[in-house]
Order: structure tokens, then C-alpha cells, then sequence
């Protein structure tokens, strides 16, 4: 049902903590499959993606990985983003009755200093997407943030641990 789609550049340790979340998904059959689309990374990226069965897309960007995938909708995630155990129900429940984007609830919030000094990421709290308007929004977007920036969202119950930089 569900495509996962993760942009790496030498991210081989945040991905694998955001792999490790999806497991139980993966086993419910909510996850049907995980593209890592990596940027040219230089570390072992390719290892952990290819150990842990994902696809790996290596040129093309995010728009090639949206072409590749086969889920009806698309969870964009930022390697080191850990999903929180209870966004499996709220997730399939939404895929099957919703057309617009959304994203979780942030388990992990920020300071208020890092609130006042810093702008929200775009894919902070990952993005559920359906494949159609995230191929739309792929033509014109550079990268996965790109295609999650200014786009309108309902924030779903489940939780998401953003990634930290």
C-alpha cells in the first residue's frame, strides 16, 4: 500500500534507525516497499539500503523514485526520522479514505530558543502522499523537501521522532 521514499547523502547511520522503525509496517504489510534515492554518497549507504532490501535509486532524484514506485501513496521520510509505534492504524486508516497530503505528530519537540531561531523542515514530520500529486509536484521539486514545502497537510494522531541534524 504504502512506498517509502528516503533521499541519503551519506547517511548510513540515520538510515538504519529509520529503517529499524519500519519493520513492524513492513511486516502488517502497510510498507510494501523502501527506495533509498541517494544524492552520491561516498560512505555505506548502499550497504545498509541493500542489506535491509530496500530498491536503491542512484540517479534521476526524487522524481525517478516517485516513477519507481509501485504503492498507491508515498511516505516521504528524512534518514534519522524514527517512526513511532502507533503510526501503522492511523496511517492505513487515513490511505484508505483521504486525497490530501499529511504528515504525524512530532514526538520530539524542539526547545523553544531552536523554535524561535530555526525554520521547521519541510519533511520534518515525514509526508504521506498520494503517488499522482507527488509526481505533479516532482517535475518542478529538486529534492524531496522541495516537493513537501508550502504543501497543505492534516497532521494525523501518529507519531514521528524527526531526525536530528
Amino acid at each position: 500500500m504504502i512506498t517509502v521514499v528516503i533521499e541519503t547523502l551519506n547517511d548510513e547511520e540515520r538510515l538504519a534507525r529509520t529503517l529499524a522503525s519500519l519493520v513492524s509496517a513492513s511486516v502488517d504489510g502497510l510498507v510494501r516497499e523502501v527506495i533509498v534515492c541517494d544524492l552520491g554518497s561516498s560512505d555505506q549507504t548502499h550497504e545498509v539500503a541493500d542489506i535491509a532490501g530496500c530498491a536503491w535509486q542512484a540517479s534521476g532524484g526524487v522524481a525517478a523514485a516517485v516513477r519507481q514506485a509501485r504503492g498507491e501513496w508515498l511516505l516521504l521520510l528524512e534518514p534519522g526520522a524514527v517512526m513511532a509505534d502507533d503510526w501503522i492504524e492511523p496511517a492505513a486508516l487515513y490511505c484508505g479514505r483521504a486525497a490530501m497530503a499529511a504528515n504525524f505528530t512530532n514526538r520530539r519537540p524542539r526547545p523553544i530558543f531552536s523554535r524561535m531561531t530555526r525554520r521547521n523542515r519541510a519533511l520534518e514530520r515525514g509526508l504521506l502522499i498520494r503517488k499522482g500529486q507527488a509526481a505533479a509536484l516532482a517535475h518542478s521539486a529538486r529534492n524531496a523537501e522541495a516537493i513537501a514545502r508550502g504543501l497543505a497537510v492534516k497532521q494525523l494522531s501518529g507519531g514521528i521522532y524527526p531526525a536530528v541534524f
